[in-house]
C-alpha cells in the first residue's frame, strides 16, 4: 500500500491550526486547498477570487479551489462542528455574549439561491441581494462568529426548504448553540429580533437567557387603569469602544405602570435633543441590572458592526462567485474558520503569554495594538514571505537567480521556525496552535 504524500508546508501558524481539521480530509489535495483558502482570507488581497488566491500560494491555477469547494466531498456540517468544539475548548464552559444580527450582501442578477430584492440592512436599503442571520460571540473582549443561516425568502424557496422569518431563523440558531453545550451570560439583538415577541423574546424567555432587545420608540406596553408612564432620571456613564476612544452617553429608565420582569430604557448622546440617530430605546430581562451596565451591555452591539465589517470586507465574505447555496455556504464556513483563527491569536484568549520581547515585534510594521485588526495585520506580515516568493516565483524560471530563491526559502524557514506555540493544549491529539 501507497502512503500518502505529507501536505506541502505554507505557514506555520495556518499548518498548525488546520490540523484541527485534518480528518475531514480524506485527499491530501483537499487538505491543502483547506490551508490555501485560509491564507487567502487573511491575506491583503482587496478581493478574495479563488484565481488571486490561487497566484499568492503558488498554484499554476485555481481549478483545484474551485473543485474543493465546489464537488469536493467534505461536510461543510462537520467542519462547523470541529470549529464550534474548538471554541468550546477555548472558553472552557464559561458563559459568552451572544449578539444575533444578519448581514446582506448586494447581488447582481436573479441567478442566485436565495437573492432577492429585500431589506439589506448594513446598506440600509432595499437592494437585490442575499441575507443571513448570524450569531456572534463576545468573550474576553474578542469577537468571534458561532453559526449562520441564510434567509430563504417565500418566493425563493426550493424544494423541502421551510420557510423562516429572520427572528425565527435567530431562535433557532440559539436552540442549536445550546445544544452544542454553549453557554450565555446575555444575549443582544437590535429591534427587528426586539419586536418579535412571539418569534423570538418567547424563546429567551423560554431558555431563561437574560437579554438586551432594541425596541421601536413607539414600542406598546399595556398599561392597566389608572397607570402612567415614569421616566426617571439621566445617568451619565462612558461608552468605551472597540478602539478603547471613548464618549459620554446617558441612560435612563422607562416605566410603564409598575416595574416587572422587563424593564425599558433609554439611550442618547443628548438628553436636551434626543438626535434620532444616536438615540436608543431598549427591553431588558436582567436582574438587577444598573443604567450604565444597559448601557455599556448594549453598546456592545458595535462589536457586530465591527466583526460583520471585518469578516465581510477583509476576510471576503462577499468575494464569492457562486450562484448554488451550498457552494456559498462553504465558502462563508471558510471566511468564519478563518474569523476564528485570527480571534485566537488574541492574548485575552491565551493559557499563557508569548515572550513580549518576541522577534516579528522587532519589525517596523508591526502593531503593537490589542484589537482584531491589530492582531490581522501581524498575521499578514508573517505570511509575507510565503506569498511574496509565490508571487516573484515565475520571474525566477525566466531568470535564474539562486541567490534570490536561497535568500527567500531561508527567510521562510526563519520565520517557521520562529514561530512559537501559544500553548493552549486541547483534546485534539494532533493539535496544537502558534503565534507570531
Amino acid at each position: 500500500m501507497v502512503e500518502p504524500r505529507s501536505p506541502i508546508k505554507t505557514v506555520k501558524f495556518v499548518d498548525e491550526y488546520c490540523l484541527w481539521y485534518k480528518n475531514l480530509f480524506s485527499d491530501v489535495r483537499n487538505f491543502e486547498a483547506f490551508k490555501y483558502l485560509h491564507i487567502g482570507c487573511i491575506s491583503d488581497l482587496k478581493r478574495k477570487s479563488l484565481p488571486e488566491i490561487a497566484k499568492i500560494v503558488g498554484l499554476d491555477n485555481y481549478q483545484g479551489l474551485h473543485h474543493f469547494l465546489t464537488t469536493s466531498s467534505w461536510s461543510v456540517e462537520q467542519l462547523r462542528a470541529l470549529r464550534l468544539q474548538l471554541i468550546l475548548e477555548v472558553v472552557k464552559g464559561r458563559p459568552i455574549i451572544l449578539i444575533i444580527d444578519e448581514t446582506g450582501d448586494k447581488k447582481k442578477g436573479n441567478t442566485t439561491d436565495y437573492v432577492k430584492r429585500q431589506y439589506i440592512g448594513n446598506l440600509g436599503k432595499v437592494e437585490n441581494g442575499i441575507v443571513a442571520v448570524t450569531a456572534y460571540g463576545v468573550f474576553c473582549g474578542m469577537t468571534f462568529p458561532l453559526l449562520f443561516e441564510v434567509y430563504k425568502p417565500r418566493e425563493k424557496l426550493k424544494p423541502g426548504d421551510k420557510y423562516l422569518t429572520k427572528p425565527q431563523i435567530g431562535a433557532m440558531l440559539i436552540r442549536k448553540l445550546q445544544l452544542m453545550g454553549f453557554k450565555f451570560n446575555l444575549v443582544l439583538a437590535d429591534s427587528l429580533y426586539g419586536e418579535s415577541g412571539a418569534n423570538f423574546i418567547s424563546v429567551l424567555d423560554e431558555l431563561e437567557l437574560n437579554y438586551l432587545v432594541a425596541i421601536r420608540s413607539n414600542h406598546s406596553v399595556e398599561l392597566l387603569p389608572r397607570q402612567h408612564i415614569q421616566y426617571l432620571k439621566w445617568h451619565r456613564f462612558k461608552r468605551v469602544f472597540s478602539d478603547l476612544s471613548s464618549e459620554n452617553r446617558f441612560t435612563r429608565e422607562i416605566i410603564h405602570g409598575k416595574r416587572g420582569e422587563h424593564r425599558y430604557w433609554q439611550i442618547t448622546t443628548d438628553t436636551d435633543t434626543l438626535p434620532g440617530n444616536s438615540t436608543w430605546y431598549v427591553m431588558s430581562k436582567y436582574p438587577d441590572i444598573t443604567p450604565r451596565e444597559v448601557g455599556n451591555f448594549y453598546g456592545l452591539r458595535t462589536w457586530v458592526e465591527y466583526g460583520l465589517k471585518q469578516s465581510k470586507n477583509e476576510l471576503g465574505w462577499a468575494d464569492y462567485r457562486f450562484t448554488r447555496y451550498e457552494d456559498i455556504e462553504r465558502w462563508w464556513e471558510i471566511v468564519c474558520s478563518a474569523y476564528l483563527l485570527v480571534s485566537l491569536h488574541s492574548e485575552s484568549l491565551r493559557s499563557s503569554l508569548p515572550d513580549s520581547q518576541s522577534t516579528f515585534a522587532s519589525h517596523p510594521w508591526w502593531n503593537n495594538g490589542k484589537g482584531w485588526k491589530s492582531i490581522l495585520n501581524n498575521l499578514r506580515l508573517v505570511i509575507q514571505p510565503f506569498i511574496l516568493f509565490n508571487l516573484i516565483y515565475p520571474w525566477l524560471t525566466v531568470f535564474h537567480v539562486p541567490q534570490l530563491s536561497l535568500g527567500f526559502s531561508k527567510l521562510q524557514a526563519i520565520v517557521y521556525r520562529l514561530t512559537s506555540p501559544i500553548f493552549i493544549f486541547l483534546t485534539h491529539p494532533d493539535f496544537y496552535f502558534s503565534s507570531a
